[in-house]
Order: structure tokens, then C-alpha cells, then sequence
């Protein structure tokens, strides 16, 4: 459970370095990869969701 979390955060901060750059500067390509690790972070929440939801039973 502690990697998948340090997982998300590492996502986190990527999303938001490259959705900073997409929207400050119009960089399409950091637009890009900000969209594809949105779609990682979605995966990454949800095994969390589960993850947390088994733990509390």
C-alpha cells in the first residue's frame, strides 16, 4: 500500500508539472503527457480504493 501511494504522488507531480507547462506556455506535447498520466493516476486511485476498502473490513 505504501508504493501504490508514493506511486500516486509521483504521478501527481508529474501531471502537474506538465499541465503547468501545457497551460502557461501552450505546450502541446506537455498537454500530451499530462492526458496519459491522468489515465495512470484513474488506474492507481481505483486499485487504491480497493486496496483501502479491503483493509478496512
Amino acid at each position: 500500500m505504501k508504493t501504490l501511494v508514493e506511486q500516486i504522488n509521483a504521478g501527481f507531480e508529474a501531471f502537474a508539472k506538465d499541465a503547468a507547462a501545457q497551460v502557461e506556455s501552450g505546450n502541446k506535447a506537455a498537454g500530451a503527457r499530462a492526458r496519459k498520466v491522468s489515465l495512470e493516476l484513474e488506474k492507481l486511485l481505483k486499485e487504491f480504493r480497493k486496496n483501502s476498502i479491503a483493509a478496512a473490513k
